[in-house]
């Protein structure tokens, strides 16, 4: 788990990527290098930030190069399952100097070349040198676990990088906001669901993405999928049969993420899914002295505090736990606003900046984490409203007024409920804009400067995934796979990663391997979500003698929550004051933002997270683009 860096330019930029590489030390504060060189007409700088996890020695440190030095490579993630792909390639001829996942992905590219990247079960982003080819190729895992940011300018320049404000830096230009990502951040929540980050000339790539560079032309390709997920195969498995896999392939994928020369814990919230991954390593090792940590919320009714000694006792565990309130928070801001390097969703993801910091403090490297089970496995509430548009097409109008029924039986449910969450995706455009704004979310708000926006080409619109004629009866592994790598997803794993790297902690996510994700794809959504409505119906059912039956039984959700509304509205004065701080931005009107925060603060208007998002962007602003700029 690490950081990197790097460039390909005209100029050599070595003093530039020095001094970026300082921004990352947090990533990796284990060893610091860089690598220069000229290709052609070209400069290519490689700097990396190394956090040891395997094999600790020098050796393994980066840029690696192979054996015949025709490959270099700088990487930032963990292939756990290297061990039996270094016998594969053992048996190839392939010699090894080290006990590296590093040395395995060198030899791996070697052998296969992108066939490689199926074969990883791991997390990664890196960028693969060939000096025989004279090409880059720049590469991020399938569900984008590590973050990957790169640049293109029109001089055949690219910069990439594992944190945005160093590559910032490296690129040497004035940072400006991107416009549309802005408004869809401020008016709709949504961030990190495309290439597009918050720094206009920044982009993402894409999960399960990559791209190469040619170096002897200086042109780059268009990123291009190397994997997507399936939803087209549907695997003839009676539901016992498909239990039974799938509790093998989890176990499997918790012994592979135990691997580790530094100490390990997990990220406990007490819901299914960490307590899951706290459970199966019980059941594979029970006698392994087991740390947890978890935030515990001071209000009763979204503490998990319950759930997790529960869990503690009967996995007999270490729990650690991290109480936080707003006056924390609101220290902590900064450096986590700087650390997240954009803007983010909400004050949950302070309590998970709090775990990590307490995981880190108790002398934890490496924790493991249950994001991504909701994602795969239909969890949160259920996908109500694609599972009634798959009981609509598949079985009829009764088939589904009988399941809106059900779940509405459930926590949190009610039928009428049921049919709004089927509204939702099915209303077209203009119609659900219309409905938004008659419960007071204008797609147009005053604090927006409109006018000025219109002028840049902002769509005034919100990003809402098709629904494919082909993916008729199949709609809850559609939304599946759209949250897996657009809208929902990618923000969470952006949260954990920057939050754990803060700490210098790598943060490692079990649920998340190609055998789990391509094999729940393809399983028929009643197996996910059974026709009471009950999430993650087979992995409950897969979990049962591994996980505490009462937990299993669970209904509820509440996960890393915090009394939002309590928290911000306590802090009106400072907040009034961060927004009155912040600097003129052309597309804000500050006025119009006070007086709503004040309607809000007396009760006049409803509270919602658009408070956090006017907070935390403008924040952002100050810190990331107005300090950037100085810096320069």
């Amino acid at each position: 788990m690490c950081g990197f860096l790097g460039f390909v330019s005209s100029k050599n930029k070595a003093g530039l990527l020095e001094e970026s590489l300082k921004l990352i030390r947090h990533r990796g504060p284990d060893n610091q290098s860089i690598q220069l060189e000229r290709i052609d007409q070209f400069y290519v700088g490689f700097a990396h930030a190394r956090l040891s996890i395997i094999d600790l020695s020098e050796e393994a440190s980066q840029p690696f190069y192979s054996s015949d030095q025709r490959y270099s490579v700088i990487y930032n993630g963990e292939i756990y399952n290297f061990k039996e792909l270094r016998l594969e390639l053992e048996k190839l001829g392939f010699e090894f100097t080290t006990d590296s996942d590093t040395e395995v992905l060198v030899n791996a590219w070697a052998a296969w070349g992108l066939s490689a990247l199926s074969k990883f079960i791991g997390m990664f982003s890196f960028v693969m040198l060939d000096k025989k080819e004279n090409k880059l190729t720049l590469v991020r895992d399938a569900f984008g676990i590590k973050p990957f940011f790169y640049s293109l300018d029109n001089q055949s320049n690219i910069c990439f990088g594992s944190d945005i404000r160093s590559l910032i830096k490296l690129r040497a230009t004035d940072a400006k906001p991107d416009l549309q990502r802005s408004y869809d951040y401020l008016v709709h929540g949504d961030y990190d669901s495309s290439e597009s980050t918050f720094v206009e000339g920044i982009k993402h790539l894409l999960p399960g993405h990559y791209l190469e560079f040619d170096l002897k032309s200086g042109v780059s390709t268009q990123p291009k999928a190397w994997w997507q997920p399936d939803i087209n195969t549907t695997e003839n498995i009676t539901f016992n049969e498909a239990k039974e896999k799938l509790r093998h392939l989890f176990l499997e994928s918790i012994k592979l993420h135990l691997r580790s020369d530094v100490p390990l814990g997990i990220a406990l919230s007490g819901g299914i899914d960490s307590s899951a991954v706290v459970s199966a390593v019980r059941y594979l090792q029970p006698d392994l002295p087991i740390q947890t940590f978890s935030y515990v919320a001071t209000k009763k009714s979204i503490s998990e505090e319950y759930w997790i000694d529960t869990l503690s006792k009967q996995m007999n565990t270490q729990s650690h736990k991290v109480y936080a309130d707003q006056h924390q928070m609101q220290q902590d801001l900064d450096d986590m606003l700087l650390k997240q390097g954009e803007p983010f969703g909400g004050t949950s993801i302070y309590a998970q900046y709090r775990v990590f910091k307490l995981a880190k403090e108790q002398g934890v490297t490496v924790t493991l984490d249950g994001q991504g089970a909701d994602e795969l496995l239909a969890g949160y509430f259920g996908y109500p409203g694609h599972k009634l548009l798959s009981k609509l097409e598949s079985e009829g109008l009764l088939a589904a007024h009988n399941y809106a029924k059900k779940w509405a039986q459930l926590p949190g449910g009610s039928y009428s409920l049921a049919w709004q969450y089927l509204g939702r995706i099915k209303l077209p455009n203009w119609l659900y804009a219309f409905a938004r704004k008659k419960m007071g979310r204008d797609f147009a708000p005053a604090w927006l400067k409109v006018d000025y926006l219109a002028t840049k080409n902002v769509k005034f619109t919100e990003k809402r995934d098709a629904l494919s004629k082909a993916n008729k009866g199949k709609r809850v592994r559609e939304a599946l796979a759209n949250s897996l790598q657009g809208r929902g997803l990618p923000s969470l794993l952006r949260h954990g990663d920057r939050n754990s790297m803060a700490f210098s902690l790598e943060s490692r996510v079990p649920f998340l391997t190609l055998p789990l994700a391509e094999f729940l794809f393809s399983l028929p959504e009643e197996y996910l979500i059974s026709d009471e409505g009950v999430t993650k119906h087979i992995f409950r059912e897969a979990m049962r003698g591994i996980v505490p039956e009462e937990i299993l039984d669970r209904k509820d959700k509440i996960g890393f929550a915090t009394p939002e509304s309590e928290w911000l509205l306590s802090m009106s004065d400072i907040i009034q004051q961060w927004i009155d701080n912040a600097p003129e931005i052309a597309f804000i009107n500050k006025q119009e933002i006070i007086k709503e925060f004040n309607e809000v603060v007396s009760g006049q208007r409803k509270f919602d997270l658009r408070v956090w998002r006017w907070v935390n962007y403008l924040r952002w602003y100050t810190l990331v683009i107005e300090g950037s700029n100085s810096d320069a």
